[in-house]
């Protein structure tokens, strides 16, 4: 619904409100209805399977292979060295997964401060969490808008909407109802938007949005679709299947002209098992692994925050990037 072509009576009377706000009794009813205002998120993976995850790379599951080879044929060193090997990649990726994953909890905590409202007719503190379609939000300088808001009172309010839109000037806001009915975002001058901060002035606005329902919400929504599979570990996995290919080629051969020369086929067997084994990298995850740490730590000091490490490659590829004018990039040597 446009709610800012809509008259600020008309918007009381669909969302079943008025400028006293809502009492206890209709916050807990809507908060049945509507929810929580919160940006939901898919549902979190058990540290367990995080860790498991790991060992989802073509690469990894070929040293898998070859470790369970060298210990049928009784290489007991090299079964040891590959699964540690394996182990000590694992760990690195997991760790640096579960600690992106914590840090971004935290900055969801941040993003949900305390507001004032109208309840059963007198202002209120309370958390952004609690709010609801109707409430009746107060607005100042320094507030971040916590919902999606229809002005209906402003004093030299403005929004700076760069999170949302790009624009870098804030906006000044009005209460007037807005002729128009297909306006962007920017041009929207009654409306107040979740994630944006008042700069300057104060105001009040009602609830019309709240959680996933917003705009941002919608974002977030888009967001958290199925990731896309990074270059790198496009790469790896091509890398990984030619080269047991070629190792399955290069065993055949010598197998089969061992045989051909009269060798026992145990024989042959085992020494074409040893030859795959000998020829498959074990230290290649590893040292990627361990160059792209390093490169995620390097971010981290230019506040870059890397939640998953082929990411860190993914960056170091871009070749050009498109942003507003107004956004400041960290120079990455």
């Amino acid at each position: 619904m446009n709610w800012h072509d809509l008259d600020i009576n008309k918007v009381f009377a669909i969302i079943g409100s008025s400028p006293s706000g809502l009492s206890s009794q209709e916050v807990e009813q809507r908060i049945a209805e509507y929810g929580f205002n919160e940006l939901q998120e898919k549902k979190k993976r058990p540290v367990w399977l995080l860790f498991l995850s790991q060992f989802g790379d073509f690469m990894i599951l070929v040293l898998i292979i070859a470790a369970i080879i060298s210990g049928i044929i009784g290489d007991v060193s090299d079964t040891v060295i590959i699964l540690v090997i394996m182990l000590l990649n694992a760990i690195m990726g997991f760790v640096q997964e579960y600690r992106a994953g914590k840090a971004m909890e935290a900055l969801k905590k941040m993003a949900t401060p305390q507001i004032k409202v109208m309840r059963n007719g007198q202002p209120a503190n309370l958390s952004s969490i609690e709010l609801v379609p109707g409430d009746i939000v107060l607005l100042e300088a320094g507030t971040l808008v916590p919902a999606d808001l229809r002005l209906f009172e402003t004093y030299s309010l403005h929004v700076d909407e760069s999170a949302l839109t790009g624009e870098s000037i804030p906006v000044d806001k009005t209460p007037e109802t807005l002729k128009e009915s297909d306006l962007p975002l920017g041009d929207r001058f009654n409306m107040a938007y979740k994630g944006t901060l008042v700069t300057s002035g104060r105001g009040s606005g009602i609830v019309i949005a709240t959680g996933m329902n917003t705009e941002i919400g919608h974002i977030a929504r888009m967001l958290q679709k199925e990731e896309s599979i990074t270059p790198l570990q496009k790469r790896m996995a091509d890398f990984g299947k030619k080269l047991s290919y070629l190792v399955l080629v290069i065993c055949i051969v010598l197998f089969g002209m061992g045989l051909l020369r009269g060798e026992e086929p145990m024989t042959m067997l085992l020494v074409a098992i040893s030859l795959a084994v000998a020829a498959i990298p074990e230290a290649l995850p590893a040292l990627i692994t361990i160059a792209l740490a390093r490169g995620a730590r390097r971010l981290v000091k230019k506040n870059v925050l890397i939640r998953k490490l082929p990411a860190v490659e993914t960056l170091g590829s871009v070749t050009f990037i498109c942003s507003d004018k107004t956004v400041h990039l960290p120079k990455i040597k």
